[in-house]
């Protein structure tokens, strides 16, 4: 038996449905049904309503078998034509002028991801969808190639990825980031990126070729080191020690690494911050960035049950810590307040920031990309 009408939850693999917590974000799930239903390896635990869509297919009875309804866990990569690569970003306070993506949705995981909220563009749910459903551009480099090619682009740093991790599982068979890396290295076009996966190592040849004409700026995210907390929430991600790893081989090949404090959250891994920056900077980064959780769209209510599955004895401590960052909210949209939050919560951890950049030696030092050596195929080198 199955419906068509106004969205409650799709639950996986014939279990057996909770409360439904889209019609009530602040629901609290029961302690005898988490332990039947959770999904391990996945960050998102449900498929939350997607905002643009005004009917959906919902299983609504455990006995129910349909044809149309979901019962598989693996990741499914959908490949596509895309149209373009490279995106303007309008956002004053993301530190970046143009981004491209290689993959949209993500497998990684991570619960707290702002991206998820893209996904329900393409059609889909920003909950478990994002994770099992990757978009593959498989066209990325032709159309950067053609992008690049266009003599109306004036050279500027271009961030790989803005959105999703270019080196998530997925790059592995398609190499699409590396495809990147390559027409950015034929066109002297420089990029910065960012991403929690040692797979980025798999392309240290050509990072270290790139780095040497200064067209490559890396940072790792880390936000914890405690593996249990990791695994919970970003499943699908490489350690803290590999990434460490990855910071340490790629500075000792001449490529500027830094690390991503992202997010810190209170209760949950804020205290952290110190021994981060401190191992980070031990292992060769020279620069940080960070944010301060908050929780937009259909994330506030996955992020909502995750986090009441998995730490139901801090739950509602770190619920209310993230909300007297926001103005009572756990969202704030505008520029200059949303990554950071305000309030004695994120002042702190804004104090500790600076502190520890300091004590370790990191953003000591004013250094830019290269854009100067741009250049076109048959073009010399611009002169200035």
């Amino acid at each position: 038996m199955f419906f068509v009408k106004a969205f409650v939850p799709l639950w996986c693999n014939n279990q057996r449905p909770m409360q439904n917590i889209n019609d009530n974000p602040n629901a609290k799930p029961k302690p005898d049904e988490v332990a039947d239903t959770y999904l391990k390896g996945r960050g998102a635990q449900i498929n939350t309503k997607n905002r643009f869509l005004t009917n959906q297919k919902v299983k609504e009875h455990i006995e129910a078998i349909d044809d149309w309804s979901e019962t598989n866990d693996a990741t499914v990569y959908l490949e596509d034509n895309a149209k373009s690569i490279v995106n303007k970003v309008e956002s004053p306070d993301v530190g970046m002028f143009y981004s491209m993506n290689p993959y949209q949705g993500c497998e990684h995981g991570c619960i707290y991801c702002y991206a998820r909220n893209a996904h329900e563009y393409w059609g889909y749910s920003a909950g478990l969808d994002f994770e099992r459903k990757i978009i593959v551009k498989k066209n990325a480099p032709e159309l950067l190639r053609k992008f690049l090619m266009n003599k109306k682009w004036e050279c500027v740093p271009i961030s790989l990825s803005g959105n999703t991790d270019c080196y998530q599982p997925a790059e592995k068979k398609f190499k699409l980031t590396r495809g990147l890396l390559e027409v950015c290295n034929e066109f002297n076009q420089p990029v910065g990126m960012i991403t929690k996966n040692a797979g980025m190592l798999r392309d240290k040849d050509l990072l270290q070729e790139m780095a040497k004409k200064k067209l490559v700026s890396i940072l790792v995210s880390i936000t914890s080191f405690n593996e249990d907390l990791r695994r919970a929430m970003e499943p699908r991600t490489t350690t803290a020690t590999q990434r460490l790893r990855t910071i340490k081989e790629l500075s000792e090949a001449g490529v500027r690494m830094g690390v991503m404090l992202g997010p810190m959250i209170p209760g949950l891994n804020e205290h952290e911050m110190q021994r981060i920056m401190k191992a980070a900077s031990e292992n060769g980064a020279t620069f940080s960035a960070y944010t301060f959780i908050r929780l937009n769209g259909a994330i506030k209510i996955m992020f909502h049950d995750w986090l009441y599955k998995n730490f139901p004895d801090r739950a509602d401590k770190v619920w209310h810590l993230i909300e007297t960052a926001h103005g009572g909210q756990v969202n704030d949209s505008r520029f200059g307040k949303r990554m950071r939050g305000e309030g004695p919560v994120s002042d702190l951890v804004r104090q500790q920031y600076i502190k520890y950049n300091k004590l370790y030696g990191l953003n000591a030092e004013r250094w830019d990309l290269d854009t100067t050596q741009f250049r076109r195929p048959g073009e010399s080198l611009r002169l200035f």
